[in-house]
């Protein structure tokens, strides 16, 4: 099992000083990840660092612990410039990048804010077609693409990834949907929520586990996570809950600040317990 720290990088935790901070005292404290969120827009959640940016900070500042935006929404970017975004992190990182990528949410705040297709069908058509895009790009083999939106003229694309075959992607779905876990089949890892945003439990995990060994090669490696709320701070977490999550299958579990901790109180608390390490440490 491994635990990461998932962190909204918004108002006080926007500053990607901080975040770079926060990051080097994760590794120190023995934390294996440090992921961040990835959006434009949320409408009562200003200010937002770019996650990129800040990542590329994070990179430098650490050694070990592993990195990567959690989740982006590929549907609004363009996959070519995720492609070499992510190359580039890999190298900045050596090797310590994962990408997290899924459908954005809100879709209003998101797509509908400007102008683009909130459209759950759309957007999930153009996150299948940018992630083939991108792999195809990280691939370093001449590549060329003529989907149903994007059009790109044959041309190798160096430098490849640090990572071989490729920077690990992991797909975020909302279970029971089930759409989301056939895409992070084809994929190499899954990060399960509950469509109603409660906590997954271990009997949710080992549902979704179940669905996901039925679509994938289960000769390669695949990575589960979820956010375990509690860790952090190690209160109310029920005995035994961690065992429990890694007998289901999860791989990795997360745990970060809430909404209302990214004030400068809430940052130095969330340093704090920072500090106590990863349970078990």
């Amino acid at each position: 099992m491994r635990f990461a720290l998932n962190v909204p990088n918004f108002g006080a935790l926007s500053d990607p000083n901080t975040l770079m901070d926060l990051a080097a005292e994760a590794e120190r404290a023995g934390w294996d990840g440090f992921f961040l969120w990835d959006h434009i827009l949320l409408w009562d959640r200003n200010p937002i660092a770019d996650p990129w940016i800040a990542l590329a900070a994070i990179a430098v500042a650490t050694e070990r612990i592993r990195i990567g935006p959690m989740v982006t929404p590929v549907a609004r970017r363009r996959p070519w410039k995720v492609a070499r975004e992510a190359a580039s992190l890999d190298h900045l990182c050596n090797g310590r990048l994962i990408f997290g990528a899924g459908l954005g949410n809100p879709a209003d705040a998101e797509f509908g804010a400007f102008g683009e297709n909130p459209d759950a069908r759309v957007r999930a058509a153009k996150l299948d077609e940018g992630l083939g895009i991108i792999a195809g790009m990280w691939s370093g083999e001449l590549y060329a693409h003529d989907g149903e939106y994007h059009r790109i003229e044959p041309f190798s694309f160096l430098p490849r990834p640090v990572q071989e075959p490729r920077v690990p992607v992991w797909i975020a779905g909302k279970w029971p949907n089930r759409v989301p876990f056939r895409r992070a089949a084809r994929w190499d890892g899954a990060f399960p929520m509950r469509v109603d945003d409660e906590q997954m439990t271990p009997g949710d995990v080992r549902k979704v586990m179940s669905y996901l060994n039925r679509h994938r090669d289960r000769r390669r490696r695949f990575d589960v996570s979820i956010f375990l709320g509690g860790m952090i701070d190690r209160s109310g977490l029920e005995p035994g809950l961690i065992e429990k999550f890694a007998q289901a299958g999860v791989t990795w579990l997360h745990d970060g600040p809430g909404f209302d901790d990214a004030t400068d109180a809430g940052v130095d608390a969330f340093r704090s317990h920072i500090r106590k390490g990863p349970p078990g440490s």
